[in-house]
């Protein structure tokens, strides 16, 4: 087994808290977590790793205050406009997985130029996934719908379906499930991300805060990971 994961999940938990610690309003913790999100992918890419999902925006958020959820938005209008381009250019390719259709339409087609402009770089370049207006129960809910529609369509019978099928309706089609999914922050949960994809994942729990999140940090993820016995179910050998 190699000791480099080749995909590793990221929730991006603590911004507000960073912020809330420095009496800052929470939208600076949130741009400092964005600024974290592009030191960490190149980190990856340095170490090999070739695919970085991240949790920026999941389908209870819109939960909290309007001024928080705007503040969010244009944060990742102002991202994409700016980060993007520096992160193509590195070879880091930009995919999105949720539900975008609660987005601003102005925000969509800048995804979907995003989208174009990942395309043209090579297969083997990074790629990170940034999971916006997501949740897992949502992810495999849509899943579900279209496989029954087509079902009913007469395209294919209920017992066309097995997790390689399932697999194929999901945002990660294509992706490689995640080796290892680190939670910074101090939470102990998942909190509604990747619940198809995490079924073997190792996890990895730290206190730091995603904006104070560093190289550091992730080595210190990625020597934990190293450590780890993964037998998927069998039997651990002697």
């Amino acid at each position: 087994m190699s000791t480099v994961p080749q995909h590793i999940a990221i929730i991006m938990d603590g911004n507000g808290r960073w912020a809330t610690k420095r009496g800052l309003p929470r939208k600076a913790g949130h741009k400092a977590g964005a600024e974290t999100f592009r030191r960490i992918a190149r980190e990856c890419k340095a170490r090999g790793i070739k695919y970085l999902t991240v949790y920026a925006f999941s389908t209870e958020n819109w939960k909290r205050s309007e001024d928080e959820v705007s503040a969010i938005m244009n944060l990742l209008r102002d991202y994409l406009h700016e980060a993007v381009d520096s992160m193509l250019k590195e070879g880091i390719r930009i995919h999105f997985f949720g539900d975008l259709t609660p987005i601003a339409p102005d925000i969509r087609e800048l995804i979907h130029k995003t989208d174009e402009l990942s395309a043209a770089l090579p297969d083997d370049a990074v790629q990170g996934n940034i999971c916006l207006n997501y949740g897992g129960r949502d992810e495999i809910l849509r899943a579900v719908r279209s496989f029954a529609a087509r079902v009913k369509a007469g395209e294919c019978a209920p017992e066309d379906l097995d997790e390689a099928a399932f697999s194929a309706l999901l945002d990660s089609a294509g992706v490689p499930d995640p080796e290892l999914i680190i939670r910074p922050s101090g939470e102990l949960r998942l909190s509604n991300f990747l619940l198809w994809q995490c079924a073997y994942s190792e996890f990895y729990f730290t206190d730091v805060l995603w904006p104070d999140f560093d190289a550091e940090e992730l080595d210190r993820a990625l020597a934990s990971y190293a450590q780890r016995d993964r037998r998927f179910g069998g039997v651990k050998k002697s």
